[in-house]
């Protein structure tokens, strides 16, 4: 008897392979940064998007007002449903919460082999508001960068995990090399928090490869979820096969318009624009 367990990736409606992503995150009730911002970029890249809520928060523009973790077994055990169903063909993490969320997680990704693994250490929000336990910020070093194709810090989040100053370009091309040292394939290390009228994005990769893209800092407050949607639009690239140089500038490049075009809601931080169309695709090729 044929059966009757559906393909990993059907065709879609052009007849081209769905390709799945799945993101790993906080719910955010403001619906700009955690699952909400991964899945909306997931969809602007064509991409099937699947998520596994790892916490709960209660925020808007102006901060996070509570917050409360999943247990980690539940956590894994959505982990396991989707994995062992509709394996995804990337996957991005970004609010973890605790140490033992931290560590079920890697647990569940080395288990299942999942591939593309896109490290967002989120431990900040925007507003300032901690979103994960100081207990937990050294497993992400020991047990979730070893995992993962790339990692995506901000300058205090690249600082925590290499245990060095991280204020200038030259020390974010350093933390990025000390990154590849704990056991990623590459580093993007993000200048949002730099001084003055340009930012710098640095990415090392394997090799010693550097690249560096540079923007003018924009005047605007909507940057609520700019991290969750720069490693969701990597994590959409990797999932359709962009090489991951491609995939990194094409998700620079799409935050980068989406807080151009940032609607301005909100009194606080706002969202970013998540309508702005994505950058072309590659042609679909065999899985």
């Amino acid at each position: 008897m044929p059966s009757s367990d559906p393909p990993a990736h059907a065709p879609g409606p052009r007849g081209e392979p769905v390709r799945i992503a799945l993101t790993i995150a906080g719910s955010d009730s403001g619906g700009g940064a955690g699952i909400q911002a991964d899945l909306k970029t997931f969809h602007q890249f064509g991409v099937f998007g699947m998520s596994v809520v790892t916490a709960v928060t209660a925020q808007n523009t102006l901060g996070v007002l509570a917050w409360e973790p999943l247990s980690p077994d539940l956590v894994v055990r959505q982990i396991d449903a989707v994995a062992d169903d509709l394996p995804p063909l990337a996957v991005k993490s970004g609010m973890l919460g605790s140490a033992e969320v931290v560590t079920a997680v890697a647990d569940a990704i080395g288990r299942h082999r999942l591939p593309n693994y896109v490290l967002d250490p989120v431990m900040v929000a925007t507003s300032g508001d901690r979103l994960l336990d100081r207990d937990a910020e050294r497993w992400i070093a020991r047990r979730l960068v070893p995992l993962s194709t790339i990692v995506t810090p901000n300058l205090d989040e690249a600082a925590t995990l290499v245990e060095a100053e991280v204020r200038t370009p030259e020390q974010m091309a350093r933390a990025g090399r000390a990154l590849l040292r704990l056991g990623t394939r590459a580093a993007l290390v993000t200048g949002g928090h730099l001084p003055g009228d340009e930012i710098v994005d640095i990415l090392v990769a394997e090799g010693g490869a550097t690249r560096y893209f540079a923007h003018r800092r924009m005047d605007t407050t909507s940057t609520h979820g700019t991290g969750c949607t720069l490693s969701a639009a990597i994590a959409a690239g990797l999932a359709q096969g962009r090489p991951l140089q491609q995939a990194v500038g094409d998700a620079v490049d799409f935050v980068q318009r989406a807080i151009a075009a940032a609607p301005g809601l909100g009194a606080g931080h706002g969202p970013l624009n998540h309508f702005v169309p994505a950058p072309p695709r590659p042609p679909a090729e065999g899985l």
